[in-house]
Formats: structure tokens, C-alpha cells, sequence
């Protein structure tokens, strides 16, 4: 049983970042579900972006892992914890895709609240999955947007779809709930759906 959790962990981190996007319909997801925008340029001249470009071209966590055989061991192997701790400390300081610096970009996701009061959201994370920091482990950092807003959100909740678009900066942030690569003061937010 232990052996199964762990390798689940490591297999959902990685096929979590490695899947291409999904998208639920009905509005109703599930974890591990993404959205799925069509590129283009906005009437606003915010370029809608796709979380991979996000991440450098030739930057591939698994090949670190690949001569791991998971299946073979306990989550009490302390190879295993190892290789936990290790994907969790590649992915707490994943590079940035330094051209997206200063860029001007709307990109959709799911909203992960870092302070709320009287229902107003003004800081949260952009995440690329359903779930994410939240159900399962939080993507890489190169996969969550640190936003700041200068008037608050109302009315809307954690896991909420939506778009931003503002200016990219490539600046960490730590929290609790996951580590970013990425810092934007979105200048628009909308629910996700709407154009």
C-alpha cells in the first residue's frame, strides 16, 4: 500500500505538468484538469499565453527520476523520500523562461487564494490545473503566477477559472501553499469563459 501512495505522488506530480489541456465543459473539474485557450492577441495587447511557454524548452524534470524504479520500493525507502524531497526542491526553484520577463500576456487558470477578507480576494496564485496546491501537490514554480491586485476581488472562490492579464515579471515568491516563479499586478481579471 505505502509503495502505491508514493509512486502515485510522484507519477501525479509529473503527469500533472506533463499533460496537455483539457477542458471541462460544464464548468464542473476535476483534479488535474486544465484549461484549454487559443492563442491569439486581445483587443487589449495582451498576447494569450499557454503555461508551457512558461517553462523553458529544454528544462525536463524527469530525466532526473529516470533511473528510479519506483515500483520496486516502499514509501519508507529512503530512496523514495529522497526522490520526493528532491522533486519537490526541483520544482520549489524551476526556471523561469527569461524572454516572458516584462512580457504582456493573458493566460487562463485556476485561482488560489493567498488573503481573504470579507470575501475580497487582492493576492493569490494562478495555477494551471484544477486541484492544484490545494487536492495535489502544487506545480513547479515556473507553473504559478504570484498576482497582486490593486482593487479586490468579489465574488469569487478558490479554483475559480479565470483569466489575468497584465505584465509578466519573472520574480519568486514563497507561501505556504507553493512557491512562484512568476509575479504579475494584473491590470484585468475575468471569469474564465468570457472574452
Amino acid at each position: 500500500m505505502k509503495r502505491i501512495f508514493l509512486c502515485s505522488v510522484i507519477g501525479l506530480m509529473l503527469g500533472l505538468i506533463l499533460s496537455e489541456p483539457v477542458m471541462a465543459l460544464d464548468g464542473n473539474y476535476r483534479n488535474g484538469d486544465r484549461l484549454n485557450p487559443q492563442a491569439k492577441l486581445d483587443a487589449s495587447g495582451f498576447r494569450e499565453t499557454e503555461w508551457a511557454e512558461l517553462m523553458p524548452k529544454l528544462w525536463n524534470t524527469s530525466n532526473e527520476f529516470s533511473n528510479l524504479d519506483l515500483n520496486a520500493m516502499d514509501d519508507g525507502d529512503t530512496r523514495a523520500q529522497e526522490a520526493l524531497m528532491r522533486m519537490r526542491e526541483i520544482w520549489a526553484n524551476a526556471p523561469v523562461e527569461p524572454s516572458l520577463n516584462g512580457a504582456r500576456i493573458r493566460i487562463a487558470g485556476f485561482l488560489v487564494p493567498l488573503e481573504e477578507s470579507d470575501r475580497e480576494i487582492r493576492e493569490f496564485l494562478l495555477i494551471p490545473y484544477f486541484g492544484g496546491c490545494i487536492h495535489v501537490p502544487p506545480p513547479p514554480a515556473n507553473q504559478i503566477i504570484h498576482v497582486m491586485l490593486k482593487k479586490a476581488l468579489k465574488g469569487m472562490k478558490s479554483m475559480d477559472a479565470i483569466w489575468i492579464s497584465g505584465v509578466l515579471e519573472t520574480q519568486h515568491f514563497d507561501s505556504d501553499i507553493g512557491s512562484a516563479s512568476y509575479h504579475m499586478e494584473a491590470v484585468k481579471v475575468e471569469p474564465y469563459g468570457e472574452h
